[in-house]
């Protein structure tokens, strides 16, 4: 058994259910994973990861991340509708009137051949039909275990989907953009040398290659020019009300962690937090380590015999997109 800790702000909502995305990771990876936060030191409040194996358990993850290739799926005789027309060069999943991206641009050739034949096709769905914004992804493969992620889709299976992002932009489009980063079209020029086109914003797997060592250890706060994201990290989060404008419209990109943003992805695949109110919601971290089974419980409040510290936050509106806003602790009457 290998086990490692790296610090944790519990108030940020998308960095805890990053933490459960990690255990989760480790599970399907490594196998044998238990997780837990430890704030004994009130100064530096850590999330521990075990895992099977002698590696670092973070590590072998976000290794498994920087080189994961990203497909849509859909349900057995899905086909993509035409894309949108758009005149923008550039993958801009923040704006909800832009075009879908492309996500070809920069793509390898195994990448670009797999989007030209568009989504798997699948007999076992998450939701009633497919639609192209909400379609699930899948990446893994080869000597890896396969992993679908869908919890964004609609909440046929009787649970809330926690769909955050909304407009013109998929699921697919964001997960590309967080992992590889967010390219220009080629011009002529650069498409005649085979050169993919400038890079716009960074994502996991140009934080792996050039700040490796600091990912390992304190992967949620790399930040990055975001070029699309799932909105769960409040860092990168923003109301035109609050910064008195549009970044958007600027084609300003706010930084924040594509760690967070997947990972947290991930870690709701299989968890909820609970919703009440008006866009009002609640999460739980847990003392001591779980495995993912009593972790997606204890991420609810669930688990009461043990030690947690609860948290409240208000979803805020972004145009049509809701977004994570920084958490307030829960005081016990």
């Amino acid at each position: 058994m290998a086990d490692a800790s790296i610090p944790v702000d519990l108030f940020n909502p998308g960095q805890v259910f990053a933490c459960l995305g990690f255990l989760e990771a480790a599970e399907v990876l490594l196998g044998e994973a238990e997780g837990g936060f430890d704030w004994s030191n009130s100064a530096d409040t850590r999330f521990v990861l075990s895992a099977s194996g002698q590696e670092n358990p973070f590590a072998h993850v976000l290794a498994f991340l920087a080189e994961a290739e990203i497909k849509p799926f859909g349900p057995t005789g899905y086909t993509d509708p035409p894309p949108k027309k758009g005149n923008d060069d550039v993958d801009d999943a923040e704006d909800d009137d832009e075009p879908e991206p492309d996500d070809q641009a920069g793509a390898s050739p195994d990448m670009a051949s797999t989007a030209a034949r568009g989504p798997e096709t699948s007999d076992v769905f998450p939701a009633r039909a497919g639609d192209r914004m909400t379609l699930p992804i899948r990446f893994g493969g080869g000597n890896r275990p396969v992993v679908e992620l869908a919890h964004w889709t609609d909440d046929d299976a009787g649970r809330k989907s926690f769909k955050l992002y909304s407009g013109n932009r998929s699921a697919n489009g964001i997960a590309r953009s967080m992992l590889a980063g967010v390219r220009k079209k080629p011009t002529t020029k650069q498409a005649a040398a085979s050169h993919p086109g400038d890079l716009v914003s960074k994502g996991l797997r140009q934080l792996w290659e050039e700040r490796h060592d600091a990912l390992v250890t304190n992967p949620f706060n790399q930040l990055t020019p975001m070029g699309g994201s799932f909105n769960f990290d409040p860092r990168g989060a923003w109301t035109a009300i609050d910064v008195g404008y549009s970044p958007n419209d600027q084609k300003h990109r706010i930084q924040a962690s594509p760690v967070v943003e997947f990972l947290a992805a991930w870690g709701l695949e299989n968890a909820r937090p609970e919703e009440f109110g008006v866009r009002k919601v609640r999460y739980a971290a847990w003392s001591g380590l779980l495995p993912p089974l009593l972790a997606r419980a204890a991420l609810l409040g669930a688990i009461p015999a043990i030690p947690m510290k609860r948290f409240r936050f208000n979803l805020e509106l972004s145009g049509k997109n809701k977004v994570v806003t920084f958490a307030e602790l829960e005081i016990a009457p």
